[in-house]
């Protein structure tokens, strides 16, 4: 190959190099036209689900913006996209929340609440465990360490004078899917779970498993956040009146979900089947909703108890300041202009 030859060759592929990375940064890029929404397919995320199920997000919205839907099963996934400029807002555990503003810098916020309490302490049916000083030298599971149920249940443990095998103690935590906590639990190999809703309901419904401490007994007597909205921090600045729109649409599936909870939970067990092939039992379902409430409140003072929780459990190296992890300057506005009380 003669050096015209070699030249034209590495012209070649430097083309194709370049044609293939503007490709992928314009697979990457934002429609300006699109707005990327993640969420849970659980009950915790019930604004969610209705809005996805009967459009409210969309009509507030309008013709001029379309609905991405980002479905997501566990927070940290959901971070990760969200780093990635993969979405721009979305429904997320306080836990995950804290910990995506520690690590973006401040780059994620939190713009409002959407469900509390729903958080409970099993045992299994053959465990004898009456308070939490009965957890020394047993085995407890929770869904994802850093989570609501973890940062709670190392709360339990300061207040009861108990520390985690891992930091030299004799409570042995351990984090296991929902759906593997049941099985786990039912077998005997582990003693005890802290887990949300419908999970609770549904270990004491079909494995027998018993209430150690309901969900307003885990923390702060039930005034604790347990899923909140999240948003891209440029996002807001740049489209403040979408996320406006979007914040009226959840404040109104709120105020519809409480004003007729019986048909609200019917459409969200209607879109869990949708989306997982599998409806939450009637039972479990009744149950979880008694344990939780729907609601924009993000309840500040849980949020900067848990932050504090997951600086001292070393999943964040600094406390935020609460004033710059939650941001409710377009919440508080639209409450104000539906004449509704603004949160302090």
């Amino acid at each position: 190959m003669n050096r015209n030859q070699k030249q034209f060759v590495y012209i070649f592929i430097l083309i194709i190099i370049i044609g293939m990375s503007t490709s992928c940064s314009n697979q990457n890029a934002r429609d300006p036209s699109t707005v990327r929404i993640a969420f849970f397919p659980n009950i915790t995320h019930a604004q969610a689900l209705i809005g996805k199920a009967e459009g409210q997000f969309q009509k507030e919205l309008g013709e001029t913006y379309t609905i991405q839907w980002k479905e997501f099963n566990a927070g940290p996934a959901e971070i990760e996209a969200f780093f990635a400029g993969e979405v721009d807002l979305g429904y997320i555990g306080p836990g995950p929340a804290i910990n995506g503003f520690t690590k973006s810098l401040g780059d994620l916020v939190i713009i409002g609440g959407a469900a509390d309490a729903g958080a409970l302490l099993v045992s299994g049916k053959d465990v004898q465990i009456e308070n939490v000083q009965a957890l020394a030298g047993k085995k407890i599971a929770i869904p994802q360490y850093g989570n609501t149920q973890h940062l709670a249940l190392i709360n339990l443990l300061n207040e009861n004078g108990l520390v985690a095998s891992s930091k030299g103690g004799t409570v042995e935590i351990i984090a296991v899917a929902n759906p593997d906590i049941k099985t786990l639990l039912d077998s005997g190999e582990i003693d005890a779970a802290f887990v949300p809703e419908p999970w609770g309901s549904r270990l004491i419904i079909q494995i027998g498993a018993k209430v150690v401490l309901d969900y307003n007994k885990v923390f702060r007597d039930g005034q604790y956040s347990t899923a909140v909205v999240i948003a891209r921090k440029e996002f807001v600045e740049e489209n403040p009146h979408i996320v406006e729109k979007f914040l009226k649409a959840h404040i109104e599936i709120t105020q519809y979900i409480n004003s007729d909870l019986k048909h609200a939970k019917q459409v969200v067990n209607d879109e869990i089947k949708h989306l997982t092939g599998m409806e939450v039992e009637l039972e479990v379902l009744e149950r979880a909703f008694e344990r939780l409430v729907i609601t924009y409140d993000p309840q500040k003072g849980s949020i900067l108890s848990f932050a504090n929780l997951a600086k001292q459990a070393g999943f964040i190296s600094t406390t935020p300041e609460i004033e710059q992890l939650i941001d409710l300057t377009l919440l508080n506005k639209v409450l104000k202009e539906k004449q509704l009380e603004e949160i302090k």
